[in-house]
């Protein structure tokens, strides 16, 4: 019997290593290539066009005051040619809608609203600037309903045929739309349902009127070791997904959406707190039993830079939202899961979440036990465990420089000396630092999802990104 509980989390720590160095390899290559294809594309010709595809950017607002200026302000900047924003404040009990209506000088206008998606009913009504410079605004006040029943209600008044959503509190570079709507204009073969592209963490970033004047790296060790974590998620994981077109997830920071499919479907569900992923994966089961060709695509440029946890429990509390939202959409998603008959997403991608992600903080506790009876009972390999100790941390150390170095490499956004060296050693203490928190929230998460009533978004307290 220990011996096969012995093979067990063998197999499972080399089925998964095996996993991240297969996805490693393929993103390098997937980057690559996307970077020499990168050099021939003319933004110009998508900016200055009136034939290009119109998108509404869709940002959820509920108590923002302290962003919500300069993010606004970032989105109306956008160097783009046919879309509008749609700023949806979800019953914000701060100054938000204050704040909006003295700085972009709004009124409240008659909208129609074609309501395809239920939502919860306006509250203050609907809003449009009478300064020309900002037509392209849109601000909607509504009862409070959760950022899900908010981005469904910028789905119903969008008249476009794309819909970027986005969190409010995340600022957008000026080309993410140029950039972003691109793999729905050279995919010919297939549509594209929804593409996403790198988020980054603006901590201790330089922000002015809406514009990221000068990167820095944050102080704290939390906000270095979300840095790490975003850069070995985003370069070595997500890139190789997109190539597998096997992705389960686009960012909720910011995302490119096909509006007719997302309103086909249902929209947004209100009744998750992973929203975002579970959109997709809805998205995608959709496609899949029409039997249409289709993609999610991903690219690897920074598009959008959004305000990451700077303490711990509000850390505890977004990772243990990210576990629930995981849980929610695998389980309900679960007629998917090992089926052939939803091709890639059936017999890779759910596998692989459910396995590597679902899975992964409740074996690594059970290993823990499990260890700790072997000491008890005097039945533990110094030898052999140290070793398989120090492989698993230089595999994740190794893993993460990797990340760095492709970041390096290719878009370079830490330019200040000693950047690099810094998030170097970053990588040596995260697994003994950041890690164990992780851990605590994915088991939390878990122990919230099966045995408490009250599923509780989690707040995010935000501090402004605009430093001085």
């Amino acid at each position: 019997m220990t011996f096969i509980i012995h093979f067990l989390f063998f197999l499972y720590s080399f089925m998964i290593i095996s996993s991240y160095i297969i996805l490693g390899i393929i993103s390098v290559f997937e980057t690559v290539e996307y970077m020499k294809k990168n050099k021939f594309v003319n933004y110009n010709k998508i900016l200055s066009s009136n034939i290009s595809p119109s998108i509404s950017i869709i940002a959820p607002a509920y108590n923002e005051s302290l962003n919500i200026i300069e993010n606004v302000r970032s989105l109306l900047s956008s160097h783009y040619a046919n879309y509008d924003v749609i700023i949806v404040n979800d019953g914000s009990k701060d100054d938000s809608l204050e704040k909006l209506i003295l700085a972009y000088s709004l009124i409240p206008v008659d909208f129609l609203i074609n309501e395809q998606i239920p939502t919860q009913p306006l509250r203050n009504g609907i809003y449009k600037s009478t300064n020309p410079a900002f037509e392209k605004l849109i601000v909607v006040d509504k009862e409070n309903g959760g950022k899900a029943d908010a981005l469904n209600m910028g789905l119903n008044i969008s008249t476009n045929k794309y819909v970027a959503c986005i969190d409010v509190d995340c600022l957008l570079i000026e080309d993410a739309l140029l950039k972003l709507v691109k793999p729905f204009l050279e995919t010919t073969d297939r549509d594209v349902i929804a593409a996403g592209g790198v988020i980054r963490i603006a901590n201790s970033c330089v922000i002015k009127q809406g514009k990221l004047l000068d990167v820095n790296l944050p102080e704290k060790m939390l906000e270095k070791g979300q840095i790490l974590e975003y850069l070995r998620a985003f370069l070595l994981g997500r890139m190789a997904w997109s190539r597998l077109n096997g992705l389960l997830v686009i960012s909720g920071a910011f995302g490119l959406f096909d509006k007719k499919i997302a309103i086909e479907v249902g929209g947004y569900d209100t009744n998750t707190v992973g929203e975002d992923m579970e959109i997709i994966v809805r998205m995608r089961r959709y496609m899949e039993e029409k039997k249409l060709k289709y993609k999610v695509a991903y690219i690897p440029d920074p598009l959008c830079w959004t305000e990451a946890p700077d303490n711990y429990k509000i850390f505890i509390s977004q990772r243990n939202r990210w576990t629930r939202g995981t849980i929610e959409t695998l389980r309900k998603h679960r007629k998917i899961g090992f089926n052939r008959k939803y091709s890639s997403m059936g017999t890779l991608s759910y596998p692989y979440w459910f396995l590597f992600e679902r899975m992964a903080p409740i074996v690594e506790v059970l290993g823990v036990i499990y260890f700790s009876y072997l000491i008890f009972h005097n039945q533990v390999r110094w030898d052999y465990t140290i070793a398989f100790i120090l492989l698993a941390y230089l595999f994740t150390v190794l893993f993460s420089i990797a990340a760095i170095i492709s970041e390096e490499l290719t878009y370079h956004q830490y330019k200040k000396k000693g950047t690099g060296f810094k998030m170097i050693m970053i990588a040596f203490l995260e697994p003994f630092v950041i890690h164990p928190f992780i851990l605590y929230a994915a088991i939390v998460g878990n122990k919230d999802y099966y045995f408490n009533k009250k599923k509780k978004w989690g707040a995010m307290t935000r501090k402004g990104m605009a430093k001085a």
